[in-house]
């Protein structure tokens, strides 16, 4: 199941990679509804982590990066991703509370396939507002990139 969420992890990274670099290259044109979704791809990636770590989280769910900060906030997210995998059972129950303040428990497998699910998700959006702009959206199916 590691080496699982390892390669899931590691197309997640990817795909996000591919996604800044595009949105990096045609700034002057994408929508600030993309700016803010990605930021928020990232910020909830790390949040996530935090959650698992036990630690506090350094961004807000939908605070505003830079561009240029991107890709830095992407390779820590992945990296710290692969440093709980290696670290955690992912059978292991952690205890955290939402953005909201609300108390819950889940285990680190949950937690991960969220995180991943949500990116997934978001990157989906963002294939829909590069159609409303004018620009061809990114495959960005997991399929694809198994192939």
């Amino acid at each position: 199941m590691k080496v699982f969420f390892n390669e899931l992890f590691e197309y997640s990274h990817e795909m996000n990679q591919n996604l800044i670099t595009v949105m990096t290259d045609h700034s002057e044109i994408i929508s600030e509804k993309c700016f803010k979704l990605q930021s928020h791809i990232l910020n909830a990636h790390s949040i996530w982590n935090s959650r698992i770590q036990l630690s506090e989280s350094v961004f807000g769910v939908w605070q505003i990066h830079s561009v240029s900060e991107w890709k830095m906030i992407d390779r820590n997210n992945y990296e710290t991703s692969l440093s709980i995998l290696d670290t955690f059972d992912l059978n292991s129950e952690i205890q955290y509370k939402n953005s909201k303040g609300q108390p819950f428990t889940n285990s680190v497998r949950d937690i991960f396939f969220h995180a991943i699910n949500h990116s997934t998700y978001h990157r989906g959006q963002l294939a829909s507002e590069f159609k409303q702009i004018g620009m061809e959206p990114l495959v960005t199916d997991y399929i694809f990139y198994k192939r």
